[in-house]
């Protein structure tokens, strides 16, 4: 089973800070550095703001050397995808081809309004979503020397170069994620390397697995060749002492991440781990909270990764 690091930093995190979690969790064995794609906090001042997700990623493609980078989820709304596959590819390139997109339909209105990105009902997000997919993928597949042309609802494009190429060919993976319980599959079986589910329970993400197996039966897909995965917020540590003062750090009482989170000693979050890879997920997004708790990062490197 892949782990991954995962952060939220539009709820408080600088470059620094991500900087630091992306190397740590590099040396740690971590398969790679995940990041959200939003611009609002949800929790706290959000101090000292929001930091661009693909901005962030292309300096770490400098940074780092091995790490896989990617975001969980990009929001379709915020960027052209014409504009967008040009920055993607670049950043791909800069880290020698270790770049994946996850891209949803984007959902949280209040960042919308903040920063003057227009926000649509949720039929029209989607439409716009599965353009994008169309747009994006489309470009990088395109052969040099060809062009590339789209004539969609929402988007449009005439004879595009379809330039610069990234370095993973044919392009870089393509995360979805979601619980919808049509739509979402269905992208995901026409266009994702995987599929995602955020914060589910393990017992609930067999069935939600299993309508993406479904969707790619109908699509004529190999359901077997497309990845599954998982995220679940961590909060691990040594001893119950170290636990509860981690668990008061990310601002969640620890009976509620024991239940619905991943949270303990290293056995029992590779425990939980077992019973999340069970249901099915062959790789799994750890929610790290407290950014600056880089030995935690270092633990679960030590004690969990071997064992899972």
């Amino acid at each position: 089973m892949r782990a991954r690091i995962f952060i939220e930093p539009q709820n408080g995190g600088t470059y620094e800070q991500q900087l630091a979690v992306a190397r740590v969790a590099e040396a740690a064995g971590f398969d790679a550095f995940f990041r959200s794609d939003h611009y609002l906090t949800m929790t706290g001042d959000g101090m000292p703001g929001p930091t661009d997700s693909w901005v962030t990623l292309a300096g770490l493609a400098r940074e780092t050397t091995s790490i896989r980078l990617g975001t969980l989820l990009s929001s379709a709304t915020f960027r052209l995808p014409g504009p967008f596959a040009i920055a993607i590819a670049e950043v791909d390139v800069m880290s020698g081809g270790r770049v994946e997109l996850g891209l949803g339909a984007g959902w949280f209105e209040e960042e919308h309004k903040a920063y003057g990105i227009p926000f649509y009902s949720v039929k029209e997000r989607f439409d716009r979503l599965e353009e994008q997919l169309e747009v994006i993928t489309g470009l990088w597949k395109t052969k040099p020397g060809s062009t590339f042309s789209f004539d969609g609802d929402h988007y449009q494009l005439t004879d595009s170069p379809a330039l610069p190429k990234p370095t993973q060919s044919p392009h870089p993976p393509v995360i979805i994620g979601g619980a919808g319980p049509k739509r979402t599959p269905d992208l995901a079986a026409r266009f994702a390397t995987e599929y995602n589910i955020p914060f589910f329970p393990p017992r609930d993400l067999a069935k939600q697995y299993g309508l993406v197996r479904q969707a790619c039966e109908r699509a004529g897909r190999d359901p077997s060749s497309i990845g599954l995965s998982a995220a679940t917020t961590i909060c691990c540590a040594a001893d119950e002492t170290e636990l509860k003062r981690r668990a008061e750090k990310t601002g969640q009482p620890l009976e509620n991440l024991r239940q619905y989170a991943t949270a303990g000693t290293p056995q029992e979050v590779v425990d939980r781990l077992g019973e999340i890879h069970a249901a099915g997920a062959e790789t799994v997004y750890l929610q790290l909270l407290d950014l600056d708790d880089l030995d935690q990062i270092r633990l679960l490197g030590e004690e969990v990764l071997p064992n899972i």
